[in-house]
């Protein structure tokens, strides 16, 4: 059960840098006007359509010992190759596209006419974000964070290029499953298969239940 649990804690250290680095991102972008925003959607993005492998060696560039970068982290005592510390940004790199794409596209669904009231009445637009926009946007960014979860947790190409697999360190689920493949056991291949299926329908499950509970409530109001 080991790459199980590795799994878990990697997705959620992950999904806690997502959130927050997402969400400022987020603030920025939709309150910034400019004609390079288009450029940097897209470069905000790219991780989301390119495959892992090339992220995983992009960021193996960025934090190899060899670079300037890594050779900084490195003097520092801070190396992240082949470290838990890599699987984790590997995680949050991949998924981040996805928790800023659904979040974003959530805050922009938000009626602007409520925010411009906050507006004159000389609210802040840190404060309109955190007590306005993002309460009214709560599903949204309840579905990016489910769903950056599960992409953390099954990740794989970024993860064995900046992390390695190592047993017990940096062997997540799907590391595992592929060793054990590999090696032949597909039997325990299978059971992690059970394992990461059954927890992302469970998660998948619950946006449509809280979804769908919202729903009633907004109708059984109105």
């Amino acid at each position: 059960m080991n790459p199980f649990w590795l799994s878990i804690g990697v997705a959620v250290i992950a999904l806690i840098i997502v959130i927050t680095i997402g969400l400022c991102v987020c603030f920025w972008m939709n309150r910034w006007r400019g004609n390079v925003i288009a450029l940097l959607d897209a470069i905000i993005t790219l991780p989301l359509v390119l495959p892992p492998v090339v992220v995983g060696f992009a960021l193996l560039m960025v934090f190899s010992p060899g670079y300037a970068f890594g050779g900084w982290l490195e003097k520092h005592n801070l190396g992240v190759v082949f470290s838990s510390a890599g699987a984790v940004i590997a995680s949050a790199v991949i998924s981040f596209p996805l928790f800023y794409q659904t979040v974003r596209s959530a805050l922009q669904s938000v009626d602007h006419n409520i925010e411009d009231v906050a507006r004159t009445l000389g609210a802040s637009e840190l404060r309109i974000f955190f007590t306005i926009s993002i309460p009214l946007a709560w599903k949204g960014i309840l579905t990016g964070s489910i769903l950056a979860f599960c992409r953390a947790m099954g990740e794989f190409g970024a993860t064995i290029l900046i992390a390695g697999n190592i047993p017990g360190l940096t062997r997540t689920m799907p590391l595992a499953i592929y060793s054990y493949v590999e090696a032949g056991q597909y039997m325990d291949a299978f059971e992690l298969v059970i394992y990461i299926c059954a927890l992302t329908l469970a998660l998948l499950s619950g946006i449509h239940l809280l979804t769908k509970a919202s729903m009633f409530r907004n109708i059984e109001r109105s």
